[in-house]
């Protein structure tokens, strides 16, 4: 008897390792890496859950910028959706007014639209980035520009 359970605990084992060994997985989770700072101001984290490829048409990728941080003006050559999952943030579009997007906020940004997001003075945010196609960076966002729109959205 002894011997049937250790036969059938080994073959369970190998049977359970055998259905997850095939499996890459990774975690939204994740921190992900520390990104270049070359496009915006302060800190930024990116964490590259989808890459696109010849099955899957778009990228996901999960950005976290640390209080008082910000992207530079840009533009995707595709739809981008955002996706705020933590925190708070800023988001403007070209000749439009700036706003404060909150966690559960889904911003929808249509090609070629110049536009910039980030986190507020006071709090980190988080969120979920699906897009496709190139960026192009337009326009550096300075820190007294972000500075006074930070100072009429806290009003």
């Amino acid at each position: 008897m002894k011997k049937i359970i250790f036969i059938l605990f080994t073959l369970f084992s190998n049977y359970n390792f055998a259905q997850t060994s095939d499996y890459k997985l990774n975690s939204y989770l994740d921190k992900g890496f520390k990104a270049p700072n070359t496009n915006y101001l302060g800190e930024a984290w990116l964490n590259s859950i989808i890459r696109s490829d010849e099955i899957v048409s778009y990228n996901l990728t999960k950005a976290t910028f640390k209080a008082n941080s910000t992207l530079n003006w840009h533009k995707h050559s595709d739809q981008q959706v955002l996706i705020v999952v933590d925190g708070e943030g800023y988001y403007q579009e070209k000749g439009k007014h700036p706003i404060r997007i909150r966690v559960g906020d889904i911003i929808r940004c249509t090609p070629n639209t110049e536009h910039w997001h980030s986190s507020s003075k006071e709090t980190d945010v988080t969120y979920l980035a699906i897009y496709n196609g190139e960026t192009e960076w337009t326009e550096i966002l300075t820190k007294e520009s972000y500075d006074q729109i930070a100072d009429q959205l806290r009003q």
